[in-house]
């Protein structure tokens, strides 16, 4: 791995409460019950949305360093087995939630809820629990990264396969406007990264709040076409729990999965971390966008069972990376004893 890709990252809180950006979204979907936007306010909204959902994948694709992407190929069985977690595991357990229709998910959720099985990992908390929790840091950056890449194909790919015409209408238009919306602007950031990183470098922070923005600014208008068009009179209380029920058991399974199955394969304790942190966890960042294109004014229902795992997985893998930081590390294995003539 390269020496910027060992960089130290900060360690999430041992303990986590409810995630301040979290609290924004709340915030975003409450005024947008209150004050939906109409008419000629909706179009201009629906514009700015679209830029933003653009600005959002030239940025990751700007910030993305391709000689550390390609540098990280070297621990290819890891990242296979994120990847395989990601988009071959989550998406079959979402497809066993069609069991769930209608007793448990009406079937509006329970798209939202195979969308959420569909998105890419993250990479900033993936990184950071596997920080807290002494794994292999460089590996959960690049394994995040590529999980990251890959949803920008995979999962409208998935999507259209696996949802067809029941999330938003998937065609081939659907998978054009995800071409033009997200994947060029991305190969764009990827091209012109050589002349805008230092940019983006020096001005981080700022520009995370551009992200933030521009995702509140996607969810506002997601949920107030479907304030528009009615769907939320389809949400009960009762279905709501249903379907906090059912994404604990996903995500208990999916954490489950991720660190065994990595035992199975003979992977060490640091990259079981890495895996299993990748892997059981789904990227809200990318989610939201994607199902703003995909579905939308079904959006709002769609992103609500993504928006709930998310604040879940972060509060239970902070409790996880808690104890594995108390596990004793393994001994290193005793030195070999010289041969003889070396000691003459």
């Amino acid at each position: 791995m390269s020496r910027r890709t060992s960089r130290r990252i900060p360690a999430l809180p041992s303990w986590l409460p409810v995630d301040p950006y979290i609290l924004a979204l709340i915030g975003t979907v409450v005024l947008a019950a209150l004050l939906p936007v109409s008419g000629t306010g909706a179009e201009v909204a629906g514009g700015a949305s679209t830029g933003a959902v653009a600005l959002l994948f030239f940025l990751y694709g700007a910030r993305l360093s391709t000689a550390e992407a390609l540098d990280g190929l070297k621990h290819w069985r890891l990242h296979l087995t994120v990847l395989a977690c990601t988009f071959m595991v989550f998406p079959l357990l979402g497809l066993a939630s069609h069991g769930l229709v209608p007793h448990v998910l009406t079937p509006q959720l329970q798209d939202g809820f195979l969308f959420l099985c569909l998105v890419p990992s993250t990479i900033q908390s993936s990184i950071a629990f596997t920080s807290m929790a002494r794994g292999n840091v460089p590996a959960a950056i690049c394994a995040g990264s590529f999980s990251s890449i890959a949803g920008i194909l995979l999962t409208p790919l998935l999507a259209a396969a696996l949802l067809g015409g029941s999330g938003g209408g998937f065609s081939a238009d659907s998978l054009l406007r995800i071409g033009l919306q997200l994947l060029a602007p991305f190969l764009a950031g990827q091209l012109l990264r050589r002349w805008v990183g230092g940019f983006i470098g020096r001005h981080r922070k700022v520009l995370g709040y551009v992200d933030r923005g521009s995702i509140l600014l996607v969810v506002y208008t997601a949920f107030s076409e479907g304030m528009v068009a009615g769907i939320w009179n389809q949400v009960t209380p009762l279905r709501l729990g249903a379907l906090l029920a059912a994404e604990a058991v996903l995500l208990a399974v999916m954490l489950t999965v991720s660190w065994y199955g990595a035992k199975r394969l003979g992977f060490g304790r640091e990259d079981r971390i890495a895996i299993q942190f990748a892997g059981s966890k789904k990227s809200l960042a990318a989610g939201l966008p994607m199902a703003s294109v995909l579905f939308g004014a079904h959006a709002g229902l769609a992103v609500l069972p993504l928006m709930l795992f998310h604040q879940m997985q972060l509060m239970v893998c902070a409790v996880i990376a808690k104890r594995r930081s108390r596990d004793p590390l393994p001994e290193a294995a005793p030195a070999r004893p010289a041969p003889a003539e070396a000691l003459n």
